[in-house]
C-alpha cells in the first residue's frame, strides 16, 4: 500500500520548523548571553516552533500507526 500524498509535506514542514525554532533559541541565547535582547519574532519562534513541530510529529506517527493497523 502506497502512503498518503499529504504524509511527505506535513513531514518537511515539522523538519523545517524544528531546525528553525532551534536556530532561534541559540539565537536567543547568544543574544541574551552579550546583554542584549533579542526580536520579539525570534523569541515566539524559539518558543511556539519546537511544540508545533512535536505536535507534527506526533500526527505523523498516529496517522502511520492507524495505516499500519488497516493492513
Amino acid at each position: 500500500m502506497t502512503s498518503p500524498g499529504y504524509r511527505r509535506p506535513l513531514m518537511i514542514m515539522a523538519a523545517v520548523v524544528a531546525v528553525l525554532s532551534l536556530t532561534a533559541v541559540g539565537t536567543v541565547m547568544a543574544v541574551a548571553f552579550n546583554g542584549g535582547v533579542p526580536p520579539v519574532w525570534v523569541t515566539w519562534t524559539a518558543l511556539y516552533g519546537l511544540p508545533v513541530a512535536f505536535i507534527l510529529a506526533i500526527i505523523l506517527l498516529l496517522d502511520s500507526v492507524r495505516q499500519r493497523r488497516r493492513q
